[in-house]
């Protein structure tokens, strides 16, 4: 029997015995380590647990238990105890007693040192060992084994914080959705060779939050960056046995702690205080911060996965488990598990942590990945799941931005435009279909105009706004915006799997060279394609989301699956930007800032693909006439004008006036030829060319064209006219 410095394992003595005398009750609530200025309230859920002790951590590198303590106040199935003297800083961590008995769906095995589910603070990354796992690995069956080896030195461990922080006049930017801009940014990729931020912020929460890297986003004009992954995680073993890791971060295992690896400071907690100020930086610039956050899955993996936190504390409770075997979990994610939603404390577990980043970290929203899997109630996604409720009623989350990846890999987890109200959502059909029109894929035009007016037939029948549809071209799963327009196939060879991961249907088009060349008729062709694609994006109604990087050319040579990689295909390379494409982004963010025609709060009227009778928008062929309901299923056609009427926006403004703007009408040609598109008449005015996406430089010329000419567009290019009134052609002259 090993025994220790205060306590003995209560295994063998008695729970009075066992007890700290310095020792007091404490309370359940709330769940995790609370310090009061005196002491901590450590409190644990677990329903199915025998006993728990908490075991306290000091030395240099925290790995000497001195205190093994026992935990035995009990309140609803929460394990809690207050130690006066404990303060910030102090490592702790659990031991769970109960059942090892997986057909069962109990999976205890107090050999296991376990980390905090509410922990705020996780002082390390995982080293891993077979120690970790909680059978004998190799075992012929893993089922019938039971490791006996202590992780405690392996593992890492909880911390105590201290959260004060001086966040002044700092509060949430409350952004309206019609006038959001979203920048989706990996942390370290952004800033990790950056010249100006400096070297020792580099790849972390204070460089996102350095005057360089704030510059960059509020010149480019975004209202919002979407930080992708920053809760604490682990890279899987078979990446970290690869040399690999994993870099984006979506194998969460610390639901309340900012991830140590974007941390300037090795200072226990400080990636709190770090993480703080980085908020408060950007609101300051008038950045929204938004989390991509992953509650789906955990860590642990399947049931052949270590036993680190959830398994340990209570694994039926937890962990979503099939129902003709426990042994085994239902995974809808891919990841070898999904978190048990139906679950009253997972449930509790999953609000107290969007509450905590919102109270308490500041941020404006949430994007969940795999959400569908959040939405299972029995097997089937279900609008009306608990979890949809919970939000919906909740005072403090009901308020930020919530925005669903709306599928996950299990039957009937493509839900694209399913999600309730109050819910945004990452609209997968939007960046297909205006994918294929730019390639020259047949397609109705029907679909791309349906996307490109905010995809009223997905959102509007549950009476959401446009602003449900966040658009897209690229995103962080997939090619960059220059791989979309220079690669056919996907390069994956430096994830160490044979090219075989990642998405084999990119509906790119490589523009007639594969990966880099030296034919300039084939860059021209490339950079014309990519101003197509971010024209298209920002004239499009819904909330447009830029993946970070595609505005300076950024390329991952061809992997469209750079998850595991933390190297120069994932980080930025600001030497060799692209600045006139940067300049280009810039200038359709303030065009489209500017003009509320192109982020209505409403839909356009009546049937949105079908200009006859609707005064608000208009549809027209090349050749000057309205589209028929024929035209529209006209799978070769390619080419098609749209006219944006600026005096027909039905939304007032904030102080209840009545909002003009501008009238545009934009030519789409997605042929090999240039075409010619007649100018629709209307009331007497001309048009002005604003942009043409053929044109390296904006064609400052102020030239008036007459309703009724017919104005060449280029081979796959895009013109955006501005309607002249007749007020304004007053005093020009004839040309």
């Amino acid at each position: 029997m090993r025994r220790f410095s205060k306590y003995l394992n209560p295994r063998n003595r008695s729970s009075d015995e066992a007890q700290s005398p310095a020792a007091r009750p404490g309370v359940p609530y709330p769940l995790g380590a609370t310090w009061d200025g005196e002491g901590v309230n450590f409190a644990l859920f677990s329903e199915n647990a025998t006993a728990v002790e908490l075991c306290l951590f000091d030395g240099p590198q925290g790995n000497n238990e001195q205190s093994r303590i026992a935990v035995t106040e009990q309140s609803d199935q929460v394990w809690h105890i207050y130690l006066p003297g404990i303060r910030p800083s102090q490592r702790y961590g659990y031991r769970v007693h109960g059942p090892y008995d997986p057909a069962n769906g109990h999976r205890f095995n107090s050999h296991k040192l376990l980390l905090d589910p509410y922990a705020k603070t996780i002082d390390r990354t995982l080293e891993w060992s077979d120690a970790l796992f909680g059978y004998h690995i190799g075992h012929a069956d893993a089922d019938l084994s039971f490791d006996e080896r202590d992780s405690a030195s392996l593992m890492p461990k909880s911390v105590v914080i201290d959260d004060t922080f001086d966040w002044g006049t700092d509060r949430h930017l409350r952004i309206p959705w019609n006038e959001t801009v979203i920048y989706e940014v990996h942390i370290k990729s952004f800033t990790w060779r950056h010249p100006e931020v400096p070297k020792e912020l580099r790849g972390t929460y204070a460089g996102l939050a350095s005057e360089p890297a704030v510059d960059h986003l509020r010149s480019l004009g975004v209202t919002a960056v979407e930080l992708m992954p920053i809760h604490q995680s682990v890279s899987a073993r078979a990446l970290v046995e690869r040399g690999l890791t994993d870099y984006w971060g979506y194998n969460s295992i610390g639901f309340f702690a900012p991830d140590l690896r974007y941390s300037s400071s090795r200072v226990l907690g400080q990636q709190v205080i770090e993480f703080k100020a980085m908020v408060k930086a950007l609101h300051q610039a008038g950045i929204e911060v938004i989390l991509d956050v992953v509650y789906n899955h955990t860590a642990e993996g399947s049931q052949l996965g270590p036993t680190l936190s959830f398994r340990g504390i209570d694994n039926l409770s937890y962990y979503r488990l099939q129902s003709v075997d426990r042994r085994l979990y239902a995974d809808f994610t891919g990841c070898g598990n999904t978190l048990n939603m139906r679950h009253p404390r997972s449930l509790q577990l999953v609000m107290d942590s969007l509450r905590y980043w919102v109270l308490e970290m500041h941020v404006d929203g949430f994007r969940f990945d795999l959400a569908s899997a959040l939405a299972r109630e029995l097997h089937d996604v279900d609008r009306l799941a608990a979890f949809f409720d919970i939000i919906l009623q909740d005072p403090v989350l009901c308020q930020v931005k919530l925005i669903a990846e709306p599928w996950d890999l299990g039957e009937g987890g493509y839900q694209v435009g399913n999600f309730p109200v109050l819910w945004s959502e990452w609209n997968g059909k939007y960046r297909d279909a205006v994918r294929d029109y730019w390639r020259g894929t047949g397609q109705t035009l029907a679909e791309f105009a349906s996307r490109f007016t905010g995809s009223s037939d997905l959102y509007g029948p549950s009476r959401r706004q446009p602003h449900a549809s966040i658009n897209f071209v690229t995103c962080h799963d997939g090619f960059t915006l220059q791989d979309l327009v220079s690669y056919r196939a996907k390069h994956n060879e430096a994830n160490g799997e044979n090219n075989r991961d990642g998405d084999t249907n990119n509906r790119s088009w490589n523009c007639g060279a594969e990966g880099s060349t030296n034919d300039p008729i084939v860059n021209l062709t490339r950079e014309r394609q990519k101003r197509n694609f971010l024209a298209t994006l920002f004239l499009s109604q819904g909330v447009p989301m830029l993946l970070g990087g595609d505005e300076i050319g950024r390329s991952q040579h061809g992997n469209n699956n750079g998850y595991c990689l933390d190297s120069e295909i994932s980080w930025f390379d600001w030497e060799h930007a692209d600045r006139d494409l940067l300049e280009f982004t810039r200038r359709l963010i303030d065009l489209h800032k500017k003009h509320p025609v192109f982020r209505r709060r409403r839909w356009f009227q009546g049937r949105a693909i079908h200009g006859e009778g609707v005064h608000d928008l208009g549809w027209f062929k090349p050749d000057g006439e309205e589209m028929s309901a024929e035209d529209w299923q006209t799978g070769f056609a390619k080419s098609i004008g749209v006219f944006l009427n600026g005096e027909a926006i039905p939304s007032p403004g904030p102080m209840g006036e009545r909002i003009v703007d501008d009238s545009f009408y934009i030519l789409f040609n997605a042929h090999d030829e240039q075409l010619p598109f007649v100018l629709p008449s209307r009331d007497g005015g001309g048009w002005m060319k604003v942009l043409d996406t053929s044109e390296l430089v904006p064609n400052s010329e102020s030239k008036i064209f007459k309703p009724g000419e017919a104005l060449l567009v280029y081979a796959r290019s895009l013109l955006l006219m501005r309607l002249v009134v007749r007020s304004e052609l007053v005093g020009r002259e004839p040309r």
